[in-house]
């Protein structure tokens, strides 16, 4: 059954103005994303953060909640299978915040030359 759907789109540019400053990177990405993200060129560095900018805050939508007291960005991480598809990884905190069973995350994650978007959808 589905427990909710979250889209997002964020305009890359917006993105690039924070890469002078590794805070912001560090405050979007869990420690694993980090660590991938370090690893690439300058620009998928951009695109990487902005995906996830993106699918995060698509993934707080279809929680219902927004990114705030009940869902951090250091709640979910979403690296890539061996294939390339985005794969949601849930901190162990997060289901202790909601009482449904949170069991399967569908992720999307697109970008053009000016926007990154992703929509979630999270099933019981």
């Amino acid at each position: 059954m589905i427990f909710g759907v979250g889209i997002d789109v964020v305009e890359i540019s917006r993105i690039k103005k924070t890469l002078a400053n590794n805070k912001f990177a560090k405050k979007i990405l869990t420690p694993a994303e980090y660590q991938y993200y370090q690893n690439l060129s300058n620009s998928r560095k951009i695109e990487f953060l902005a995906g996830r900018f993106a699918a995060k805050e698509a993934f707080a939508k279809a929680l219902g909640c927004g990114i705030g007291k009940n869902f951090s960005w250091q709640d979910l991480s979403i690296l890539p299978d061996k294939l390339g598809a985005p794969i949601c990884s849930l901190s162990t905190k997060l289901p202790k915040k909601f009482p449904t069973k949170l069991s399967k995350f569908n992720c999307s994650i697109s970008h053009t030359k000016t926007l990154a978007q992703a929509i979630v959808i999270i099933s019981t």
